[in-house]
């Protein structure tokens, strides 16, 4: 049986499209239970929950007896799939309970998507402009409601910062890597997480290149003699000690007098990285979104306290 879902890349921003909005929902696993935020999709003809909340919360995972693919709705397999294994866990939406069905995905923006198959089980009233899902039915009235039944949106920007928080946390407590500043020195890998479908991950632009190109996720103009923010849609968990400084491309500096103001990112950030461009020439400057706008170079730091002294040395 193929299963066909709508592409992430086109149901990812809220403010362009109608037929999804965000939720916070509470997952019941054999070990703990974790509160995220589920991306309700009209579009989405399966409930899927991504393979690494699974892991993560001890949510157990149940064998598919015929294994298949995931495919697009031009016919194409996605990177979701395939479906191996699927799982029953209990779920809260505001005072709603329910055994919830899930299909495991690789899913590349969301912990979970419900789709069709939740919508249709206890027909919920949604109102996609006023963000409001309201459990009326008979059904869930009468055995799954402990009070109000009705659940608000939750802002997709704010959202996905919330599971990325999330999912930091967890991986850094569970491998013991946890401090106030974030992760120890053991563990020096740079994570990014994609806050939109569009969002570039940053990259090197050869093997031995000090920094990691950021992109653009919007146009921006940058005045003459002014400077202008440029979003890049993606937040990073960096490795302890360390901080992101953000540097400008050669390029643009010699042939556009374009320059990065206020560069640093703390190693516990974990918002979108936002570039700051300043055009110390006499011409407006036209970013592009995709451009490459700066570079992310990830430098050691020391940790150290001031204290307060009567002296502090000299010759």
């Amino acid at each position: 049986m193929e299963n066909y879902y709508a592409a992430l890349n086109y149901t990812e921003i809220l403010d362009n499209d109608k037929d999804h909005i965000m939720v916070k929902i509470q997952l019941h696993g054999e070990k703990e239970s974790v509160t995220i935020n589920a991306m309700i999709d009209s579009g989405a003809t399966e409930d899927f929950i991504d393979r690494e909340v699974c892991h993560t919360h001890g949510i157990k995972m149940i064998k598919a007896k015929n294994p298949r693919e995931i495919y697009l709705a031009d016919g194409k397999p996605t990177a979701m799939g395939p479906v191996t294994h699927m799982t029953k866990v209990p779920m809260d939406i505001s005072s709603h309970r329910e055994l919830a069905t899930f299909q495991l995905a690789n899913l590349q923006n969301n912990e979970v998507i419900l789709g069709m198959p939740w919508l249709k089980e206890h027909n919920r009233t949604i109102d996609w402009n006023d963000k409001r899902i309201t459990f009326n039915s008979e059904r869930c009235m009468t055995w799954y409601l402990k009070s109000s039944p009705v659940a608000y949106a939750v802002p997709e920007d704010k959202a996905l910062e919330e599971n990325l928080i999330t999912r930091f946390s967890k991986i850094q407590a569970k491998k013991g890597r946890t401090t106030k500043s974030g992760p120890t020195a053991n563990d020096q890998s740079v994570r990014v997480k994609k806050l939109s479908a569009e969002a570039r991950v940053p990259i090197k632009g050869t093997a031995r290149a000090a920094g990691h190109d950021l992109y653009a996720n919007e146009g921006t103009d940058v005045p003459a003699r002014g400077q202008a923010i440029v979003g890049t849609r993606i937040a990073i968990g960096l490795p302890h000690d360390t901080y992101g400084r953000i540097a400008p491309r050669s390029s643009l500096a010699v042939k556009h007098r374009l320059i990065t103001n206020a560069g640093g990112i703390d190693s516990d950030y974990r918002g979108e990285v936002n570039v700051v461009l300043a055009n110390l020439g006499d011409q407006p400057y036209r970013v592009k979104k995709g451009d490459r706008i700066a570079q992310l170079i990830i430098e050691k730091v020391r940790q150290q306290r001031a204290t307060r002294s009567n002296s502090v040395g000299g010759y």
